[in-house]
């Protein structure tokens, strides 16, 4: 390896238990799922027990104030722009009906 640092950049899910019956699936970005890697492999645990500790105190902590809410959409980078382009593919008939899923 010529003294280079090779990895592989991946994709992580998380797939966090709710209600004890349903499963919710997190996608990270490369980025963050390798950060998610290297925080769980430093205090010896998985990925996924570290990621619902980590999800629950988020969730924890967020103001459910509908005025927060609106702040937390908007920052999800191009949210606002799938939303719309999910708008017009709705307006177009280009749906999915929930029983074909």
């Amino acid at each position: 390896m010529d003294g280079e640092l090779r990895y592989t950049s991946r994709v992580g899910m998380c797939i966090i238990p709710l209600m004890d019956r349903a499963r919710l699936n997190v996608t990270l970005d490369g980025e963050r799922a390798e950060k998610l890697s290297r925080l769980a492999a430093r205090v010896h645990v998985q990925e996924g027990t570290l990621a619902r500790s980590l999800l629950s105190m988020a969730i924890d902590d967020a103001d459910p104030d509908a005025g927060h809410i609106g702040e937390i959409l908007d920052a999800i980078p191009g949210a606002y722009e799938q939303a719309l382009e999910g708008l017009d593919q709705a307006r177009q008939g280009e749906t999915i009906s929930l029983d074909e899923l």
